[in-house]
């Protein structure tokens, strides 16, 4: 058999595999989602059952770099988090985001680490590079939860944003101690400085850079389908760009998708182009999640991972621990500043839904092979993001009822579509009432279609005003309805002048203070 031959043969094997995987980890993932006794149960925690079950029948996924684990896997599940983040949002909740993104960060690694390094005989190394691998939380079980039961806002703008920056933090903390053991610096504090403000810095420039960039293309544009691609080339191309000029691929990343999704997305997007962007990267997250917790069966041995229970357990306890003390100490730090306080009940939810998940799996997938106690990281990591998964992820709803935090989302949710029913009903009524007679002059046709829609009108109306009267909250969504529109109609007339070329840059917002004034009063 000739080279060439021998190695489409190989190639053919391993596409056929990943075939597999894929339908595998789609189907599994798809079934999830459909059938209410499977949404109980995290998706991702059912991908990690079905990844050891192909480890068994020996149905493996083509076997990547460390460096290629990271470049496929981590930009679009970071880009999808950062596009879908709101700036305003986020502005409102700044420091208890950025103290938990980076402060906790840092607790978390020394915390685990010097846990692991006096409970058990991992190297000190090792022990930081656990607890840099389980410092970044993955809110992607624990926010569709939140949004299912209608928990408040902001434990989801706190979770997510978190989980946006923190991954930032942990992925640098995480190159750099990997490279220790192999040679390329030492601990030294000043150096770490020296370095950890480098690739943040470069990591900023690069994402900017791409962010403006793309920005400025989409508002020249008007294909939605060129857009979308732009939006992936950006996700990529600052991951893989940064890396190269030695910054931080994740926070280029980040600060692209935040860029885009909050500026570019507004002055280059039409509303239809934003909505199918966003939809592409939610699917996109949802296949790369799919196939990150299905890489764990190519790598986990059970034999192996029972022989260290006992350092998982420590591992557990100090990830439980450390967050606990992290969250308390740092939000009770932020309510001396914070307008808005974290209560104690927002507290607890945020300790005990710190879930780990992918990125901690792909960052220990990511150590290089040489490095020493490898497998034995990969499988504390491994224990940990079980645990998780499984434990945390299965009671937190518990936990939100207990806490009596559980909203009225499917009244929300009720309330929500009448309005928008109203607001289509009335939107037919004027086009009719503006339509002239046809050819044939059937303006008894058009007078039929009007009384009918009228009375459809009527009919949603009377069930929105009862609404109102029997549940009075109801008139605070009225409210924030009214204001995400505001809001909108002002950034899309900033948008919409700029692409008529009256504006050479866009104006700040002033309906956001004007608005929070108005709302303090």
């Amino acid at each position: 058999m000739s080279l060439e031959t021998a190695t489409d043969e190989v190639i053919k094997q391993n596409l056929e595999q990943f075939l597999i995987v894929l339908s595998v980890s789609l189907s599994v993932a798809t079934v999830s989602r459909i059938f209410s006794w499977f949404r109980q149960i995290p998706y991702t925690l059912l991908l990690v059952i079905v990844g050891l079950g192909l480890a068994f029948v020996d149905i493996r996924l083509i076997n990547l770099s460390p460096e290629l684990i990271l470049e496929i896997f981590l930009p679009p599940l970071l880009f999808e988090a950062s596009w879908n983040t709101r700036w305003r949002d986020l502005k409102a909740n700044w420091l208890p985001v950025s103290l938990f993104a980076v402060v906790g960060v840092i607790i978390s690694i020394f915390g685990v680490g010097v846990a692991l390094r006096e409970l058990t005989t991992l190297p000190l190394v090792t022990a930081l590079l656990v607890g840099a691998s389980v410092s970044s939380t993955d809110p992607v079980a624990v926010v569709a939860l939140f949004r299912d039961i209608g928990a408040p806002k902001r434990l989801t703008v706190l979770m997510e944003g978190e989980s946006l920056f923190n991954d930032g933090v942990a992925v640098v903390a995480f190159v750099l101690l990997v490279e220790v053991p192999l040679g390329a610096h030492g601990l030294s504090i000043r150096d770490t400085i020296i370095a950890v403000c480098s690739v943040v810095g470069i990591g900023v420039g690069i994402g900017c850079l791409i962010g403006f960039g793309i920005s400025y293309l989409t508002q020249r544009l008007d294909l939605p389908l060129v857009e979308q691609s732009l939006t992936l080339i950006a996700a990529y191309g600052a991951y893989i760009l940064t890396e190269n000029l030695g910054g931080s691929g994740v926070i280029g990343v980040v600060t692209a998708g935040l860029i885009l999704g909050n500026f570019g997305s507004r002055i280059g997007m039409t509303p239809r182009t934003r909505l199918l962007v966003t939809e592409f990267w939610e699917f996109l997250a949802f296949f790369v999640n799919s196939i990150v917790f299905l890489l764990i069966g190519d790598q986990i041995r059970l034999s192996t991972l029972t022989d260290n229970l006992g350092l998982i357990f420590i591992a557990i306890f100090a990830v439980v621990a450390v967050r606990l003390v992290a969250i308390f100490a740092l939000a009770s730090f932020s309510n001396l500043f914070a307008e808005k306080p974290i209560d104690i009940k927002e507290k607890i939810i945020l300790w005990w839904g710190g879930l780990r998940g992918s990125v901690s799996i792909a960052l220990a997938l990511s150590v290089p092979t040489i490095f020493p106690g490898r497998q034995e990281l990969i499988e504390i990591v491994f224990g940990v993001v079980l645990f998780t998964l499984l434990f945390q992820g299965l009671t937190i709803r518990w936990l939100l009822s207990k806490l009596d935090l559980i909203g009225d989302q499917p009244l929300r949710q009720s309330y929500s579509e009448l309005v928008a029913r109203q607001l289509a009903l009335k939107r037919v009524l004027t086009y009719l009432e503006n339509l002239k007679k046809d050819a044939d002059g059937n303006s008894d046709l058009h007078r039929l279609e009007r009384e009918l829609i009228t009375e459809q009108l009527i009919s949603v109306q009377e069930e929105i005003k009862k609404l109102n009267s029997e549940y009075p909250q109801l008139q605070l969504l009225t409210t924030e309805y009214l204001k995400e529109t505001l809001l909108d109609i002002e950034a899309d007339t900033y948008a919409e002048l700029i692409r008529a070329g009256r504006l050479t840059t866009n104006v700040s917002p002033v309906l956001q203070e004007i608005l929070s004034k108005n709302h303090k009063l």
